[in-house]
């Protein structure tokens, strides 16, 4: 049975930080590309990062590039994104997604329209200004 389940958000001050963890199971996590996306109220779906598990390779959106980090622990089946110097327009919900076959920049370049195999519920994240 595949799960994605995304955890850690919050409210947060502006400039704050914050770690959201998706835990991935249930496939063979080294055919997949799992990013993170968000959407804001009235605002469409926006990728903000991938990383290609099968090798490690990662991307930003020019709007999270340089305060946020994707990382991944095999071991654990975990992804995480950390979100440092947090702005009011990241607030949004967050949510996991896994796609296979694409590489990680392919994956954030379409994210706003594609399919992806396998989509996790949200978490939310606020943040006060």
């Amino acid at each position: 049975d595949v799960q994605l389940q995304a955890s850690g958000g919050g409210l947060v001050q502006a400039g704050g930080s914050l770690r959201l963890s998706c835990a991935a199971s249930g496939f063979s996590r080294e055919d997949y590309t799992i990013c993170w996306l968000r959407q804001a109220p009235g605002k469409e779906r926006e990728g903000v990062s991938c990383i290609d598990l099968s090798d490690g390779s990662t991307v930003y959106a020019a709007s999270v590039r340089g305060r946020f980090t994707i990382s991944n622990n095999n071991a654990k089946n975990m992804v995480y994104l950390q979100m440092d110097s947090l702005k009011s327009e990241d607030t949004a919900a967050y949510r996991c997604a896994a796609v296979s076959g694409l590489p990680a920049r392919v994956a954030l370049g379409s994210s706003r329209r594609l399919v992806f195999d396998h989509l996790g519920q949200g978490t939310q994240v606020t943040v006060s200004s």
